[in-house]
């Protein structure tokens, strides 16, 4: 496979390459910063936000394909963040604009990969390797702009450690616990396993205080705050060797407190009632995702990054039920417990720049915290975004 742009931004094009584990190796540009790079390959088929995947915790330590053709066409801007810096470890595309139109724009695309040292391929075949990797299943990949033989680089890509078995969540949490925000409304404590900033926003958007914790943190410390209820984040890895925080949240569950995950969240709560979860063939990564509510009958467009999902045969139905589901699959994306109060989400209502079916989400988990705890919920909030359904 080889693929040329035309793609220029002053700047001398370095020849890069690609090399797949399982040999396929394709040429196109260097973006961003010279040298070499590995991971996980994946894909993401959104049509906008690459800076928000970009910098997806979630996404740590993968290298991103974009199977939207364009990407970079509106720069880079300090507002698009969801961590302080990116967290992939390589960037792929098809075509780097000439320019880019957007007046809320600090930098170019480029310019933002090389400030933070992110390696990146251009002008390569990005649908054609989506489909490959749909085939074949995920694999590890490298990226190079040095002078290395195809043959080194598969070798390489062979070489580079896989994500199944890997506890990555420690890689991105935060050192310290922090308040995010001080409101009227309901105490969260957020177990950080890689969370996104605009899930915080999100419940500032309701009006709740937050405090954000390690995800190493010992509960009994958190209790000490006098929560009203638990999230527990999405972030990066198999959730499965996570012993610890699967400890925790069973912990967490025995205290009585509501309690809401979101994606790795979603996964270690269904781990911590003795469900199962396990690897996919490619994952679910994108902006465009249906999903239906099971309880309303509506279909969700939905914002998804997960590698790993919970077992369908797994689940005791004494112990929770399906509320969501994938129409692409039938994968279960959201739960309901019923030996305590919570709810959990595989894909992200967070989703920013988009889609804004599921944020009622927030709503229905901050109306479940004012029921079990007898709190008051703010009846306006300035940014507060109105439910589009009941949960």
């Amino acid at each position: 496979m080889t693929a040329t742009s035309s793609l220029s931004t002053g700047t001398t094009r370095d020849s890069a390459k690609l090399a797949l584990a399982d040999g396929t190796v394709v040429e196109g540009v260097a973006l961003g910063t010279r040298g070499l790079t590995g991971g996980e390959l994946c894909f993401n088929t959104s049509m906008t936000g690459y800076q928000e995947i970009m910098t997806d915790p979630s996404y740590w330590g993968q290298l991103m394909m974009m199977t939207q053709p364009h990407i970079g066409n509106y720069g880079a801007s300090a507002e698009d963040m969801e961590a302080d810096e990116p967290m992939i470890e390589g960037f792929i595309i098809r075509d780097y604009p000439r320019r880019h139109s957007n007046t809320q724009a600090d930098e170019t695309l480029e310019q933002f990969m090389q400030r933070f040292g992110l390696v990146g391929i251009a002008g390569v075949d990005t649908r054609a390797l989506v489909r490959h990797v749909r085939d074949k299943g995920v694999m590890n990949a490298v990226i190079s702009s040095d002078e290395l033989s195809g043959e080194t680089l598969v070798q390489k890509a062979k070489d580079w450690p896989s994500m199944a078995g890997h506890e990555l969540a420690s890689k991105v949490t935060v050192e310290e616990p922090y308040t995010f925000c001080e409101g009227s409304g309901p105490r969260i404590a957020v177990y950080d396993f890689g969370v996104k900033k605009n899930i915080l926003r999100s419940f500032r958007r309701r009006g709740c205080t937050v405090k954000v914790v390690p995800g190493p943190t010992d509960l009994s410390a958190v209790l000490d705050w006098n929560p009203d209820g638990l999230f527990f984040s999405n972030g990066p890895g198999d959730p499965r060797p996570m012993d610890g925080a699967i400890e925790t949240v069973s912990d967490a569950i025995d205290t009585g407190l509501p309690i809401f995950g979101i994606c790795l969240g979603h996964q270690l709560m269904a781990l911590a009632e003795g469900f199962d979860v396990y690897k996919m063939h490619v994952g679910h990564r994108g902006a465009n995702h249906p999903v239906k509510n099971l309880d309303t009958e509506q279909v969700e467009v939905t914002t998804q990054n997960h590698g790993f999902v919970v077992d369908l045969e797994s689940i005791d139905p004494e112990v929770a039920r399906v509320t969501h589901v994938n129409l692409n699959d039938d994968t279960i994306e959201g739960l309901r417990f019923k030996q305590f109060a919570g709810m959990s989400l595989q894909y992200h209502p967070e989703a920013s720049p988009g889609p804004h079916d599921s944020h009622y989400h927030f709503d229905a988990f901050v109306e479940l915290v004012a029921e079990e705890r007898d709190v008051a919920v703010p009846e306006e909030e300035a940014e507060r975004i109105p439910a589009v359904a009941s949960a």
